[in-house]
């Protein structure tokens, strides 16, 4: 289990996914002035998905087994258990870890990169085995 995150394709899925969790953190500080942040958190991980859907078809996993379609859908369903480790890490640290610590400043910020950091080993797995076979 450990040679398959000591790779070449594991560092490269960790860059395309560090630039699709760019694009997530700084659309969801965009989003969250037009919404609230539990909504700013689900439509920023849309965004970073689709970029790293693209990044990641291109540079990480270039020959699927199976077509495009097959592909999308199976990249929403292990997104969609990683969108879920997202947004309840988020809240639970935004609303109850992080003023158990006292920390009042950036909280937001703190609380969605840890969030958006989180399901880094569980998505590498499930588009590694699932989607991009």
């Amino acid at each position: 289990m450990i040679r398959q995150f000591m790779s070449r394709q594991f560092l490269v899925f960790l860059l395309t996914g560090g630039t699709a969790a760019a694009v997530n953190f700084g659309s969801r500080i965009l989003y969250n002035t037009w919404m609230s942040f539990s909504a700013s958190i689900v439509l920023a991980y849309l965004t970073g998905m689709v970029t790293a859907f693209v990044l990641a078809r291109m540079f990480v996993f270039s020959r699927p087994s199976h077509g495009t379609g097959k592909a999308i859908l199976l990249f929403t369903a292990v997104n969609l258990v990683a969108v879920l480790q997202t947004w309840l890490i988020s809240l639970g640290m935004l609303h109850f870890l992080l003023p158990a610590l006292g920390v009042t400043r950036h909280a937001p910020e703190l609380a969605h990169a840890v969030g958006v950091m989180a399901p880094v080993f569980t998505s590498y797995l499930g588009h590694k085995h699932f989607t991009f076979r």
